[in-house]
């Protein structure tokens, strides 16, 4: 039934959506990385996608298998990742995950075609621990595919930190070639606790939206950084193609900003319900200024390691019929 949001059993989390214009499009969330809080901030971002705009959404976490409940820090276990078979969009903040056989879900949905969002630390979203798995080669530090799967497709992996982590925030400063572009519309300021990563491998296809603005201090109001990481810029939101193995081309896009604090930000959370819009052909669809208000209370945790809530099952993030 339309606006009901529910969970069966053990399984994944389903947001069925509401009315609006994302009605009858279905987009798969994966949500597990141990520092940023992935687990806190995809099933929000789940949530405004389902209720405020009628997206059907599935949410899923790596899990303790031993209990069911969510678990940034186990790399290999995600129950439902078969969702993704049925996807027509794939949204993912994952960090050195090793799905093991069930990669192939993965693989397949690169190779569909079908667009992907990856958040941060999804540039280097796996690392494949056999050197013979079939899969291997989507590891961060691949070399016969340089990159793995971020380079490849997202369109960088892991280089560095460029802000000193935990001691420069970043503002993201729009492309003003790019500044009438869809994903951008409604979008006035972003800004970040976390800091900005160094890029040096984007393909010169790719469509820079927003660069990083490294600042002195961890406050909004703090001054840019004088010196050489703000001249150039580091890209931080991007567009860009893949033609995988079949000949399809998916289409890509990337943010390496982002964490559950750094969602916080309005024009952020902007971006990435407009990014859905544009990528599943909607883009015609996104209002003025999208609504990005939460959905029930969201009250994120700081990034750091160690730092997830425990004893959460994702049926306990299942909403009303009523949530408004």
């Amino acid at each position: 039934m339309a606006g009901t949001l529910s969970v069966a059993g053990e399984g994944p989390l389903v947001y069925e959506g509401k009315d609006g214009p994302g009605k009858g499009k279905h987009i798969v969330f994966l949500a597990g990385d141990e520092e940023y809080r992935s687990e806190e901030c995809i099933p929000m971002l789940a949530r405004i996608l389902a209720v405020r705009h009628g997206f059907k959404c599935t949410v899923l976490f790596t899990t303790n298998p031993a209990d069911g409940t969510i678990d940034p820090c186990n790399l290999s276990n995600i129950p439902g990742i078969e969702a993704l078979d049925n996807a027509d969009m794939a949204f993912m903040f994952l960090r050195f995950r090793d799905f093991g056989d069930k990669m192939k879900h993965i693989v397949d949905f690169v190779n569909s075609g079908k667009p992907i969002l990856g958040i941060r630390t999804s540039t280097h979203a796996f690392n494949i621990k056999d050197a013979k798995s079939p899969y291997a080669k989507y590891s961060f530090n691949n070399g016969a595919w340089p990159g793995g799967f971020g380079q490849q497709v997202l369109g960088e992996t892991w280089v560095n930190h460029h802000g000193n982590h935990g001691k420069e925030s970043q503002r993201g400063i729009i492309n003003p070639a790019m500044k009438d572009h869809p994903i951008l519309r409604g979008v006035e300021d972003i800004w970040a606790p976390t800091d900005v990563y160094t890029v040096t491998h984007l393909p010169p296809d790719a469509k820079v939206l927003v660069h990083g603005q490294v600042l002195e201090g961890m406050k909004p109001e703090d001054k840019p950084l004088e010196g050489p990481k703000n001249n150039p810029m580091m890209p931080i939101i991007w567009l860009h193609e893949y033609k995988g193995e079949a000949g399809k081309t998916t289409q890509a896009i990337c943010s390496t900003i982002g964490s559950g604090v750094d969602f916080q930000s309005e024009g952020l959370r902007r971006v990435m319900v407009n990014a859905c819009y544009w990528a599943l052909g909607l883009a015609d669809k996104i209002p003025a200024k999208s609504d990005v208000s939460y959905v029930g209370d969201y009250k994120p945790t700081w990034f750091g390691f160690g730092k997830f809530t425990k004893g959460i099952k994702p049926a306990d993030l299942a909403l009303p019929a009523d949530a408004e």
